[in-house]
């Protein structure tokens, strides 16, 4: 398969698709932290907590309430499931989905092509961060 991304300057069309961003605890706590929270400020306002993940809290227009004019106000600190896109293992291991990706991600098919391997090990990162998903 010909995986090819780089991300474009400008673009958060990952951040407008129908969807929930689910968290980890070093999420929540990086988050908080670059938030200027406690861990705990942080999750009663913008988390939602169930038995088995958390996910950020879904403003009533639009999908993220960090998600600003064009950019991620919380970019240096964003969520694993952010930070690891596309490298989903949903979207790496099967090439329909990462074409279909590549509708709404106008990253993917530009840049170098990424190894396998590499490509591969980020989508390993999303099976560790989330393994009641996968």
């Amino acid at each position: 398969m010909d995986i090819r991304f780089q991300c474009q300057p400008g673009c958060t069309a990952c951040c407008e698709v129908k969807g929930y961003v689910y968290l980890t605890e070093q999420d929540l706590e990086r988050a908080a932290a670059f938030a200027g929270l406690t861990a705990q400020e942080f999750e009663r306002k913008y988390v939602y907590r169930t038995r088995h993940l958390l996910r950020l809290r879904k403003p009533r227009d639009r999908n993220c309430e960090f998600l600003g004019a064009g950019v991620c106000t919380i970019h240096p600190a964003k969520p694993t499931q952010c930070r690891v896109f596309p490298f989903w293992p949903e979207m790496v291991e099967d090439r329909r989905e990462w074409k279909r990706a590549g509708k709404f991600c106008p990253g993917i098919g530009q840049g170098p092509l990424v190894q396998i391997g590499t490509a591969l090990e980020k989508s390993s990162e999303m099976k560790k961060a989330y393994p009641s998903m996968y």
